[in-house]
């Protein structure tokens, strides 16, 4: 849509001031639009740090007030220098560029310099061009290829698809016909059938692993299941007049899933290796199977249907017996698709392996010769984020990790080293604010880029070692934009319902911003429990409600119970009770910063959000009326059982019982009071559109009021500028009870 830019008046007009009259405006809303162009005023902020190759050499990239600047760094020696003069670069690309740039536009997509630095090579405008640096005299080497499109997420993975596999000694070639295993000698070509049990819905998979000395082989035997399909109108294609019906590959919460049992098969004897995979049927999911280096044994996980058990599995490669490595249960869920991490060190029998066993999710060392935990190699109340690397020579763990220092935000990431033995524990990142790394070829050195909400970033080298800053690099300068008018969001602590824990989160107010109003309060949602989504690092501008506040509301964030990257019990609460969403916790939220800040209006609190955050804008209206008023609810997954199977049985269970409808959007459609925006794409990929059109219909049924947005074309993402539009002119008129433009009278370009 080009509603807002067809409006004729300079965007970035003084941000002070609003109008007070019982109509907003088209220059309201454009007044409101001109602030994600603050972004334009951050200088020398690092980004697209690039290691190259093994070295300690890197490049990256700043934006100053003249223009895009390149600096070479060694990290080894602590110094940096341009690497390029870009307006020379600029000259010699306007010379042979049909749309001509300038030294503000110059980023350069996947720059590379030659050995001695002097040639580079990079790609701009869709074309690929080397660069010599001395005369900058600039070759076109070649048109970019346009990028393929991205396969679907959905797809069932076609284990029929899978190429014959020569063995690693060339001598043998393993393939499935009629739907049982065939070796053939590469040598003489005779074939030999080693398997007989195969059947077109119990067939064995294509994809064979052969051991590493080519004498066995292993691959799974797939009972095949019925693959659910979903349906779609793309009502107003480019392409014709015509609709066009389209469908996507779909699992549902509840739906039959195909089982594995892998297979062991020796090359010399021809015979197959009885392996007893009874105790692993009532699968998820089993993993591609993993030789060991030896040829001693194979390995393989089990995700038990309803993720309350996950194992890794032994298969001894030459009797077949099975040992159980890694054995997780829980009461509740594991957290497969968050938390799972396995490094496995075969030279030493052992395996690196996460757990949330003790209540928190930490790193052990467990002996792969009998299973047991050798040591748990960290501890305490606080959580490993992502391991970042492993040096198996210095027995040493490298890891992002949050909440161990008391006196910060408990979501701060911290670059962490650590011992296997659990000793000499280092956080090589001090500084009490949000880092980023990025480490070296050879992890000798790493970049570390910390900021917080309010802290504009810095960016240093700094030693694996002992964390000590080796070189200096950049500290964003803001005084351009603080001189605009720009308000740093607030973090606020407020208790949860136990009284005990802290709920972080974030208050952004509107640049116009007068405390002596009073402002309605909108909560941007999004509560899926596999992570947190409060904004911990800089940022000038928030895509999804910067604009949006700035017509009058005070826009919060934050992460309750039920969310991720604290303890386990913490996130527990979501377990087959998705509808909380923590809404306990985030009301007592805003209640507390209410009471801090008068000029936040508790009788006008409304809601917005997309998917997951969509499903938790409506539960929002629907379980706490007393408290949510309005609410825009954009792709939602309303009721879990039409959702993705991944997602909701991870949270919600397996089997599908009474707690699907407990918590379903549109069995309890009938309790709506507030005013509801419902929002959906007819080609959304992610969540069923169906889930939207079930609400609606269920909301009709029970003759409730509200607006449903179609939007022809779209996909889960939406179409951008019209749905945004459609959300603010809905709180505008609810919560400021002003009259909004009239969008038909303006011209559209």
């Amino acid at each position: 849509m080009k509603l807002f830019l067809s409006v004729t008046i300079v965007l970035l007009l003084a941000f002070a001031g609003s109008k007070t009259s019982a109509q907003i405006t088209i220059e309201d809303y454009a007044n409101a639009d001109s602030v994600m162009k603050l972004e334009e005023l951050v200088y020398d902020q690092v980004a697209d740090i690039n290691w190259i190759d093994s070295s300690p050499e890197f490049w990256y990239r700043i934006k100053t007030r003249d223009g895009m600047v390149y600096q070479l760094v060694d990290a080894q020696m602590g110094t940096k220098k341009i690497a390029f003069d870009t307006n020379k670069l600029v000259d010699a690309l306007n010379q042979q560029l049909d749309k001509k740039t300038s030294a503000k536009e110059l980023i350069l997509e996947d720059l590379k310099f030659d050995q001695d630095k002097k040639t580079i090579q990079f790609n701009f405008q869709s074309k690929s061009w080397k660069c010599e640096l001395k005369k900058y005299s600039l070759v076109k080497v070649s048109d970019q290829k346009p990028e393929g499109t991205r396969p679907y997420w959905g797809s069932f993975f076609d284990e029929k698809g899978g190429e014959p596999v020569v063995s690693p000694d060339k001598l043998w070639t393993a393939f499935i016909r009629n739907d049982n295993v065939y070796i053939r000698n590469n040598e003489d070509k005779k074939e030999y059938q080693l398997s007989y049990d195969g059947a077109p819905g119990d067939f064995y998979s294509s994809y064979i692993s052969w051991s590493p000395d080519s004498k066995k082989l292993a691959v799974n035997r797939v009972r095949d299941n019925e693959k659910r399909q979903i349906y779609y109108v793309e009502s107003s294609p480019d392409s014709q007049l015509q609709p066009i019906l389209r469908k996507r590959d779909y699992q549902k919460p509840g739906d039959d899933l195909a089982i594995r049992r892998p297979c062991l098969f020796d090359v010399e004897s021809k015979r197959q290796i009885p392996v007893n995979t009874t105790a692993f049927e009532f699968q998820y999911n089993l993993s591609r199977i993993k030789w060991r280096k030896d040829a001693s044994a194979f390995t393989f996980e089990f995700n038990q249907r309803g993720h309350q058990v996950y194992q890794v599995v032994e298969v001894n490669g030459e009797t077949g017996e099975v040992r159980i490595l890694a054995d997780e249960h829980s009461k509740t869920f594991i957290d497969y698709s968050g938390k799972r991490y396995r490094y496995d060190l075969e030279e030493t029998n052992e395996m690196l392996w996460a757990s949330e066993r003790d209540g928190w999710n930490h790193l052990y060392l467990i002996d792969t010769k009998d299973g047991s935990i050798k040591n748990q190699v960290t501890k305490g109340e606080w959580v490993v984020r992502t391991v970042l690397h492993v040096d198996a020579e210095n027995r040493t763990i490298y890891f992002y990790g949050s909440g161990k220092n008391s006196d910060e935000d408990p979501y701060y990431l911290h670059c962490y080293k650590v011992n296997f033995d659990g000793s000499g524990l280092i956080d090589l990142t001090p500084e009490k604010m949000n880092h980023e790394v990025s480490f070296s070829g050879d992890f000798d050195y790493f970049t570390d880029t910390y900021s917080t909400v309010q802290t504009p970033p810095v960016t240093v080298v700094r030693s694996s070692v002992d964390g000590k800053v080796q070189v200096e690099l950049e500290q964003a300068d803001i005084a351009d934009l603080l001189a605009a008018g720009w308000i740093a969001p607030e973090p606020f602590v407020a208790k949860a319902r136990d009284g005990k824990t802290d709920i972080w989160g974030n208050i952004y107010r509107p640049t116009n911003f007068d405390a002596n109003k009073s402002y309605p309060i909108i909560e941007y949602v999004y509560a899926g429990p596999h992570s947190s989504f409060t904004q911990k690092s800089f940022q000038a501008v928030h895509s999804a409600f910067s604009a949006f506040a700035e017509l009058g509301f005070i826009i919060v964030k934050m992460d309750g119970m039920g969310t991720s990257n604290r303890s386990k019990a913490f996130q527990d609460v979501c377990y087959k009770n998705l509808k909380d969403a923590g809404f306990p916790d985030r009301i007592l939220w805003i209640k507390a910063a209410a009471e801090k800040y008068s000029y936040m209006d508790t009788t006008r609190v409304g809601l917005f959000g997309r998917s997951a955050g969509g499903q938790n804008t409506l539960s929002g209206l629907l379980f706490h009326p007393e408290f949510y008023k309005v609410g825009v609810s954009s792709c939602g997954c309303h009721d879990n059982r039409m959702d993705k199977i991944w997602w909701n049985e991870q949270w919600m269970g397996y089997p599908i019982g009474p707690q699907y409808e407990e918590c379903s959007n549109v069995v309890n459609a009938h309790k709506l009071q507030g005013k509801l925006m419902l929002i959906v794409g007819e080609l959304d990929e992610n969540v069923d559109p169906a889930s939207t059109m079930q609400v609606a219909d269920a909301l009709i049924k029970a003759n409730k009021d509200f607006e449903l947005v179609i939007i022809p074309g779209a996909k889960h993402a939406l179409s951008g500028r019209y749905d945004e539009r459609k959300m603010s002119d809905f709180f505008v008129r609810h919560f400021l009870k002003q009259e909004t433009p009239d969008w038909n009278a303006v011209t559209s370009n």
